[in-house]
């Protein structure tokens, strides 16, 4: 059966973690990650920073190929790196056992990540090879993706769902707003950046999903 899991790793073990050591104050979040033969590439956005070159906050590391800019928005930066294979981390790990990864958070504190595992046994082989390799993970949830999950329901993380259902209830979609990002945020324990992010990423997977549901009459 489909298992979902999440994982709390310190902010130095984990793939990208160095920019910490720079900007302390940016939370990080992975985009995607593209698997290939030889190389990971994941994409990502650092948020809640304003410099000039944003490529210069990663000090080098054994496992990065390339790092590159591909967009910015204010102080949001969207970068791309490639990730060689021969280095062994979390993000190979998930390439290795073709574990998808959900969603994937960084703050100076911690990273906090979602797998999805097609049996609750892909769960526990990542948790094997990160043991192999002296990866400190620890698992904060875990729970099992059943039938009488909605299409919706099943399209979310638990945190966009939560995200998205807190919003609700406290009328962020009312117009005047009855409650700030800012608000959600000091609730939920996360910053307004991220509250942000899972709003987005919950609002485009509902209206993704909604939308292939509709079948366009001629």
């Amino acid at each position: 059966m489909a298992t979902e899991a999440t994982f709390t790793i310190p902010s130095d073990q984990f793939p990208l973690g160095t920019v910490f050591n720079q900007l302390p104050n940016v939370t990080v979040e992975l985009e995607r990650i593209i698997p290939a033969r030889d190389v990971v590439i994941p994409y990502f956005w650092v948020r809640g920073t304003e410099v000039n070159d944003i490529e210069s906050a990663f000090t080098e590391h054994p496992g990065v190929k390339d790092i590159r800019l591909v967009d910015s928005v204010d102080d949001e930066y969207l970068l791309r790196v490639e990730w060689t294979l021969e280095y062994e981390d979390v993000l190979t790990i998930l390439t290795e056992i073709e574990v998808p990864l959900i969603e994937a958070i960084g703050t100076k504190q911690q990273w906090t990540f979602e797998i999805r595992g097609d049996q609750q046994s892909d769960i526990a082989d990542f948790q094997r090879r990160c043991r192999e390799l002296d990866i400190p993970i620890t698992l904060t949830a875990l729970h099992a993706l059943t039938p009488v999950e909605t299409a919706t329901e099943s399209v979310l993380t638990d945190t966009q769902l939560e995200a998205l259902v807190l919003a609700y209830e406290r009328g962020y979609f009312e117009s005047p707003r009855e409650v700030t990002m800012a608000e959600l945020g000091e609730e939920l324990g996360i910053s307004q950046q991220a509250v942000a992010s899972r709003l987005r990423r919950g609002i485009k997977h509902v209206l993704g999903n909604t939308l292939s549901a509709i079948t366009v009459q001629p």
